[in-house]
């Protein structure tokens, strides 16, 4: 009977299932998180288990429709992989990994040897991955797996009696299983009295107070009106979008003792080594302390120091007398005014075009780095500037 080979790298082992795992399928399969973006069977029992490997598996194997592997690492049960054939030199990649070895970076040597066997063995031309939209660890590894992300699929994966969208990328055999594009780290950073960290979808509360707050509707004219919590959601899912799509980066500015949002700020538009834009608003709670402009920056001296860019720009409508004063607080210049250039909630408005370069904002960074949260004047009360969904 037709069954796995066993192929190691010499830290992670694939290999037949036996029937020594079944204790580990019964965990990963009851874990939520396996449950929330895959499509076994909720509940999930300790026969299903028995069954998946005694029955389905090795039934994938004699029909030549499936070749599952199971994962082992340390001597441990470490998860399933497999790739299913489509047929004419193409499969489907699938994986799942036990709680126990998850950010191990395990799985992903485990794939690697799956692939160079469908590759080689199976004499496979083109692997496609597919996720539910939303699965952000799923997308990461077929990132770094060296997958192209070819776009979402509407209303296309089944799951327990609905379609989701789905996600789709594709890797062909002579092509490099490395990363084809940047995936931008979102790293926290320290400010006295505040902390910028990655936004959540713990923040959705926060963020849709934030966006239905009179003044960011007037000033951020793109917004849904009303904003609701559902928003705030896709708003969440649009940052981490940018980041994989490496476009841009985006901070919750945070109180250290209570992690509670109190701002967002970040760079968006990015053209590596050449420049970028930066777009900020406040929670109505928030305003009045100077946070933005000392937030704002800590992003611009980012930008520079750690991206790299040779040039920042900060657009803002031309009436946005607070977020125009957090721009130019950092030394931005103001360079011209597009007629019409901005969407705000009355309508289109003038917008003012503001930069600066790398070796104008040096000495500037020292002078806005140590501004008290309570000393700025009442103008500093970072109105929303351009934040656009890229």
């Amino acid at each position: 009977m037709a069954q796995a080979p066993t192929l190691s790298d010499g830290t992670v082992t694939i290999r037949p299932h036996r029937p020594g795992d079944v204790r580990g399928v019964l965990e990963q399969s009851q874990d939520p998180l396996s449950q929330q973006w895959t499509t076994i069977p909720v509940p999930y029992s300790l026969a299903d288990a028995e069954a998946f490997v005694s029955r389905t598996n090795p039934q994938g194997w004699e029909q030549d429709t499936e070749w599952g592997f199971a994962v082992e690492a340390d001597g441990r049960f470490s998860g399933t992989i497999s790739l299913r054939s489509e047929g004419h030199g193409r499969a489907a990649l699938a994986y799942g990994a036990h709680p126990w070895v998850r950010g191990t970076g395990l799985v992903e040597r485990a794939v690697r040897l799956l692939l160079d066997w469908g590759f080689d063995q199976q004499a496979l031309e083109t692997v496609v991955w597919r996720a539910d939209a939303g699965n952000w660890a799923s997308r990461r590894l077929a990132w770094r797996l060296g997958f192209s992300f070819d776009g979402k699929v509407r209303r296309w994966l089944p799951h327990r009696g609905e379609l989701r969208d789905a996600w789709v990328g594709t890797l062909l055999s002579d092509e490099a299983r490395e990363p084809r594009s940047a995936w931008l780290d979102c790293p926290v950073l320290e400010l006295d009295g505040l902390r910028l960290r990655p936004i959540g979808h713990h923040d959705a509360d926060r963020i849709a107070e934030a966006c239905a707050d009179e003044r960011t509707q007037q000033w951020l004219g793109h917004l849904p009106t009303p904003y609701t919590l559902a928003d705030a959601h896709a708003y969440v899912e649009t940052r981490s979008e940018q980041r994989a799509n490496g476009s841009g980066v985006t901070w919750a500015v945070v109180d250290p003792t209570d992690d509670l949002i109190l701002a967002t700020v970040g760079f968006f538009g990015l053209q590596p080594g050449v420049e970028c834009e930066v777009g900020y608003w406040t929670h109505p709670e928030a305003r009045g302390r100077g946070l933005m402009t000392r937030a704002t920056g800590r992003v611009v001296g980012y930008a520079f120091e750690t991206l790299g860019v040779e040039r920042v720009t900060a657009f803002a409508a031309v009436g946005n007398a607070a977020s125009r004063h957090v721009i130019e607080a950092n030394g931005m210049r103001l360079y011209g005014v597009e007629r019409l250039g901005i969407e705000t909630g009355a309508g289109r408005a003038d917008m003012a075009l503001y930069d600066v370069l790398a070796a104008e904002f040096a000495p500037r960074r020292c002078a806005t780095a140590d501004h008290s949260s309570t000393a700025m004047p009442a103008t500093d009360s970072a109105a929303p500037t351009r934040e656009v969904d890229r």
